[in-house]
């Protein structure tokens, strides 16, 4: 059996198997995490937030997600756990010197590297393209390379100088694993932070509550109207206090000295004055 011209077709020719799974360059895929927000899967550009869990979004996406949820968009998954703009970061990133950007010849004639970075590590100059794990501080910002932190240990941000303590700090894109370590801190945090806003409630509550309510038989309220009054029965006038000196009690408006007649009061005197 063969074909025109003699050939012999092989059996992989002739019997036709399962089709093979097409598989993502994971080159590709780990650089676009780094180049395109989470949610809109637009480009990065500036100002670039992050999450709790460490994802990169536009902060414009968010702005528009928060403000319209029940809008039917793509990759809604990645940001279920944001319910404010008080749960995102603006990043302060570094700019990488050897990203073109839009700046390229974008001819196609020419080779792109998709491992170039567009922000590098401040520190020891490390791209952010995925293959080094980067990481932001919760209370600056600021974003630093592993390595960074490793080979310069300091409580105090290398960039701004802002103090921070190991629990601020959280990683870009990391493993599932990672995430789901992030996921339990912050709703621990998320927890604690309720407790503590109840408790303060419940304190702000009893401090407007007085102490001393009246009671059935309103002894209470009778006990404080009698200090009320007594205290008031107390009060005398400065000129009847003999122990004063005329001179003293002529510093007050209840002296006879400080009363005018009806012809020693002046007239009221505006930019046109009249006279009557």
């Amino acid at each position: 059996m063969g074909c025109d011209g003699g050939t012999i077709p092989k059996r992989h020719e002739l019997v036709k198997g399962p089709k093979k799974v097409e598989k993502a360059d994971k080159n590709a895929e780990l650089a676009a995490k780094w180049k395109y927000c989470a949610l809109s899967q637009e480009k990065l550009r500036r100002p670039i937030v992050s999450c709790d869990l460490g994802r990169l979004f536009n902060k414009d996406a968010i702005i528009e997600y928060l403000l319209d949820k029940t809008t039917e968009r793509p990759n809604t998954e990645t940001v279920t756990h944001i319910r404010g703009i008080k749960d995102i970061k603006e990043l302060n990133l570094t700019d990488n010197p050897e990203w073109e950007g839009e700046r390229r010849n974008a001819k196609g004639d020419r080779y792109e590297d998709i491992n170039c970075g567009m922000f590098i590590c401040p520190v020891v100059g490390l791209e952010m393209n995925g293959k080094h794990r980067f990481c932001y501080l919760q209370t600056c910002g600021c974003v630093f390379s592993e390595r960074a932190l490793k080979e310069v240990k300091t409580e105090i941000c290398h960039k701004c100088g802002d103090p921070f303590k190991h629990e601020d700090i959280v990683f870009l894109n990391d493993t599932k694993e990672e995430v789901e370590k992030l996921r339990e801190r912050m709703e621990a945090k998320r927890a604690k932070a309720k407790t503590k806003k109840s408790k303060k409630n419940k304190e702000v509550e009893t401090a407007s509550t007085p102490a001393d309510e009246a009671g059935p038989s309103g002894t209470s309220g009778s006990s404080e109207g009698a200090k009320s009054s007594t205290a008031s029965g107390t009060k005398r006038s400065v000129q009847t206090m003999e122990e004063k000196s005329e001179v003293f009690k002529s510093l007050f408006t209840t002296h006879s000295s400080a009363k005018r007649t009806k012809d020693q009061t002046s007239n009221w005197v505006t930019h046109t004055p009249y006279h009557f």
